[in-house]
């Protein structure tokens, strides 16, 4: 399985950027897949999932009601909607993708089997 992330950028803060990951391998409407972010000098963070079997979505607080996890089953691919963009935002952002449920998604990170790698966002205030 490949995870292939795209849609980075630089944008002003307040603007909107969508973030897509390509798999390959395996059909997404059979992995639970995720968004992490890595901001320099911080830890890997876990962003939004969504799992494999009942569709359900988490986000980290930080962006809950800003970004939106939803996959292409037809594309097989999976995409994150950010808007509402802040300069904290700014990041390394990474796809994941597990084979299993996802049931406490704080500990997503350890539930991940494939990762693709980073595409950089960066928010100008």
């Amino acid at each position: 399985v490949q995870l292939q992330a795209s849609g980075g950028g630089l944008v002003q803060a307040g603007g909107s950027l969508r973030l897509s990951c390509a798999v390959s391998g395996r059909t997404v409407s059979r992995l639970s897949m995720a968004w992490f972010r890595q901001a320099p000098g911080k830890e890997r963070e876990f962003v939004a999932g969504i799992n494999w079997s009942d569709s359900s979505t988490y986000y980290a607080d930080s962006v809950k009601g800003r970004f939106t996890i939803s996959r292409d089953n037809a594309e097989n691919t999976g995409y994150l909607q950010m808007n509402s963009l802040k300069p904290e935002d700014t990041a390394v952002y990474y796809c994941a993708a597990g084979l299993s449920y996802i049931s406490n998604w704080l500990r997503a990170k350890d539930g991940m089997d494939y990762w693709g790698k980073g595409t950089q966002v960066t928010v100008s205030s």
